[in-house]
């Protein structure tokens, strides 16, 4: 009796841990994305003068009081409500008899609210008026006539930014809806001073004038899916760019997901001669698309001049795309679906992934998402640390998405392959040095995938599937290669840091008879891998024992507790070269509940996340769906970073350990 409640009782707890796993796996996929709305329409475009020149007002925008004032004093206050092409050519006339800094700004402001007033009856016009507006407000800002007088202290200087900004968008806007915003391409608008012929250029990053296939307005979406939202001020008109695909794209564009979005920031920028005036009868201007993430500032004149910048806007638009809501439930219950070829990208959908141009010079980071995930997991750790300059000066970022229905050591070969590959498509002739300090990122399962990465296996996994020699297993070339890159394989020296965040490097009791049972029954795990088993199986009965390592099928079976590869990874032989550090959640002991899940993440137990060979460990309170985008957690990456940063600028003075001694834990509470 007491054996059979035994039973009873441990199939109870079994599926207790079941109902946990599922509810927790549930909130994995509601963080990685399951709400396909990262952005969301504004009904009106954001415009920093909605109030002050009353654009949505019943009589139209109106003048500021400065500006009323001066045309009040110049006795053109009546002109306001007459033809405004006549009151600019007066206020024209004003400033070439006798500039002045408060008559351009009055001219650049006319020439904005005469645009908005004719631009739904004459588009064409009122581009004219918007160029006026942003070449006057240009000249307030950097014509040297005014140095004495400018005031950056003075609400009107800001003005003169926000006229800038607002003129630009708002002929940008025009240019756009006639598909004319091209790089390459010139348009000509006519002002009061003349004619302009503005060349859109691409200046600074790796972006190329084929890359451009259209363009979104920052200003027209809100962020509904990213906790933060990182925008730089300066001038310029932040812009979401999608991206194109084409024959003669570069190599690194296989990396590329399709129609990915990236930030960009146009900036018109007139000639002008050194006293800020127009050069020539016919003068000729740049619209300049820089990429924020490489440059943050330019020279304009003496001048040094931050760009408007949104970071955030073109990620998260990115993110809303319904195709990628999907994949983590693909990747853990049809792991074959990653396999296939994505259209745009000629490669399967599972791989490596990058966001932005690969940037020699730059230190890759990788991060490898977990159970029942993909590499939307990381966007909030993503978003914030790019955020920082100094981190998205020194480092790009790379994503690792796998199908994480099958055994996590079948992800690290293929992992191991696709980097190798990468390698070799990047820098063929092995000449790039940023490439060698390589820092892996894994989340959960995603960091028992890192790890593998960075040992020497000698015959300690085969040992865990055979006791025969490899040599002695019957078996076709194709198989006998995968079965080979399985579990023979050395340590990538490029990868020189890892972090492991939530990582079970024990296993999860979350794996039991239950789940596995269950998930068993729900991942269909690709055909290639079962017909390749089965064939082992068939030609070498005798040399298999019955515990082998390839009757684990699923991720789920490969993460169980008892599993006999924890022992063998844990004890892997490593390169001294390579730094490890650890995160772990720990569910704070605040409601009731939390005694189901004591002294873990709920999914993760503190002993099975804790590893002694690490260089930090940090503890932070945090449950497993949320451990990595805690602030706690993107602090202790960037500091990771900086630290890698700082040892590679004193490399001479960087010592090894091989055995290194189990650091301090620091643990937040």
């Amino acid at each position: 009796m007491e054996g059979e409640c035994g039973q009873t009782r441990i199939g109870l707890s079994h599926r207790a841990a079941a109902l946990r796993w599922v509810a927790a796996a549930t909130m994995v996929c509601a963080l990685v994305g399951c709400s396909s709305q990262a952005v969301r329409l504004r009904s009106v475009p954001r415009n920093p003068f909605e109030q002050e020149l009353q654009l949505g007002a019943w009589g139209g925008p109106q003048p500021s009081a400065r500006t009323v004032q001066l045309l009040r004093f110049h006795n053109l206050s009546q002109n306001l409500d007459g033809d405004h092409r006549a009151l600019l050519a007066k206020l024209q006339e004003l400033v070439d008899r006798e500039p002045t800094a408060d008559k351009v700004y009055a001219l650049a402001e006319v020439a904005f609210i005469s645009g908005k007033r004719i631009e739904d009856s004459d588009r064409g016009a009122a581009l004219d008026l918007y160029g006026a507006a942003v070449l006057h407000s240009y000249q307030f800002l950097f014509d040297e006539r005014f140095a004495a007088t400018r005031n950056a202290y003075d609400p009107q200087f800001r003005g003169a930014c926000d006229l800038y900004n607002s003129a630009l968008e708002s002929a940008l806007r025009i240019v756009c809806a006639k598909k004319e915003l091209v790089p390459g391409a010139t348009k000509t608008i006519h002002t009061a001073a003349g004619s302009w012929d503005i060349t859109c250029v691409v200046r600074g990053g790796q972006w190329r004038n084929e890359d451009f296939e259209r363009f979104e307005f920052v200003s027209d979406y809100e962020i509904t899916g990213l906790r933060n939202h990182y925008q730089v001020h300066g001038l310029g008109v932040p812009l979401i760019a999608v991206r194109r695909s084409y024959s003669a794209q570069p190599a690194a564009a296989q990396y590329y997901p399709a129609e990915l979005s990236f930030p960009v920031t146009a900036l018109l920028r007139p000639g002008l001669s050194q006293s800020g005036s127009a050069v020539g009868g016919r003068h000729h201007g740049y619209l300049e698309l820089y990429d924020p993430l490489t440059v943050s500032e330019v020279a304009i004149g003496s001048q040094r001049v931050s760009l408007e910048a949104d970071l955030s806007t073109p990620l998260a638009y990115f993110l809303s795309k319904p195709e990628l809501n999907s994949l983590a439930t693909a990747g853990l219950l049809y792991p074959e679906s990653l396999m296939k070829m994505q259209p745009g990208r000629q490669a399967p959908i599972m791989g490596l992934y990058m966001v932005q141009p690969y940037e020699p010079g730059k230190i890759p980071v990788l991060m490898v998402h977990g159970l029942w995930s993909s590499p939307m997991t990381w966007m909030e750790m993503f978003n914030d640390l790019r955020s920082r300059p100094e981190i998205r000066d020194h480092y790009q970022f790379w994503f690792y998405l796998y199908p994480t229905g099958q055994p996590f050591w079948i992800s690290a070969a293929q992992m191991r392959r696709d980097l190798a590959q990468a390698r070799q498509v990047l820098d063929p002739q092995r000449q790039e040095p940023a490439l060698d300090h390589m820092v892996l990122i894994g989340h959960s399962m995603g960091g028992l995938v890192s790890r593998m990465q960075t040992i020497e296996s000698r015959d300690d996994f085969w040992k865990l599937v055979s006791t025969q020699p490899f040599e002695q297993i019957k078996t076709d070339d194709e198989i006998r290669q995968r079965l080979a890159e399985t579990f023979f394989f050395h340590p990538n020296p490029s990868i020189r840091r890892v972090i492991t965040i939530g990582t079970p490097h024990r296993g999860s009791s979350f794996s039991n008879q239950t789940t596995q049972w269950l998930l068993g029954k729900l991942i269909h795990l690709p055909s290639m891998l079962v017909n390749s088993q089965q064939k082992i199986f068939r030609e070498n009965k005798n040399a298999l024992p019955p515990n082998t390592l390839l009757k684990i099928e699923t991720s789920i079976d490969s993460l169980a507790p008892n599993s006999p590869v924890f022992p063998v990874l844990l004890a892997g032989h490593r390169l001294p070269t390579v730094k490890y550090h650890n995160v772990i959640g720990v569910i704070p002991n605040k409601w009731w509940w939390t005694s189901l899940v004591k002294d873990s993440d709920g999914v993760v137990s503190r002993d099975s996340a804790q590893v002694a060979d690490v260089d930090s460990e940090l503890i932070v309170p945090a449950d497993h769906t949320t451990v990595h985008s805690h602030p706690a957690a993107v602090l202790e990456v960037r500091r990771i970073l900086q630290e890698h940063l700082a040892e590679l600028r004193g490399w001479s003075r960087v010592r090894f350990a091989e055995t290194p001694s189990a650091p301090p834990t620091i643990e937040l509470r």
